[in-house]
């Protein structure tokens, strides 16, 4: 195994006006985790309200503010703010406010990649159905609350 850099702008980039850059896949650290950079633009509305089964899911604001849906409560994180959520609680994320949130979001163990790779395929052919998205979940430990 060899050490892994990303400077700034690097990685991986899938998405549009929203991405994700990924800088770490579950390919790179030996499938131990996935880090993407999240450059979410104002009004941004994240999947529905989910849990996973196996993965942690995190993210640590870099600028801006998300709002998450942890459980039934609703919070605002800020910049510096970290939350971990871990498998089976029912989560989610947005960017209701007037300007672009980044943050960092990492997934443990590794593979949230494929579906950030199966996704932007699917945007990039236009925008699909609920049933499409949902199928495209379904295959990355994705399940609907």
């Amino acid at each position: 195994m060899t050490a892994l850099l990303h400077r700034r702008g690097d990685g991986e980039r899938v998405g549009g006006t929203t991405t994700v850059t990924m800088k770490a896949t579950g390919a790179d650290p030996g499938g131990s985790f996935h880090l993407g950079e999240v450059s979410a633009e104002p009004g941004f509305p994240d999947r529905p309200p989910h849990v996973h089964e196996r993965q942690h899911d995190m993210f640590y604001v870099l600028e801006g503010t998300l709002t998450m849906l942890l459980g039934d409560k609703s919070t605002e994180l800020a910049e510096g703010d970290f939350v971990c959520v871990p498998p089976g609680v029912v989560h989610t994320s947005s960017n209701p406010s007037a300007g672009r949130a980044r943050c960092l979001n990492f997934h443990t163990p590794g593979g949230w990649e494929n579906y950030i790779r199966e996704l932007g395929v699917a945007l990039g052919q236009g925008t699909p159905t609920p049933e499409q998205m949902d199928a495209i979940a379904s295959r990355h430990d994705f399940r609907a609350a």
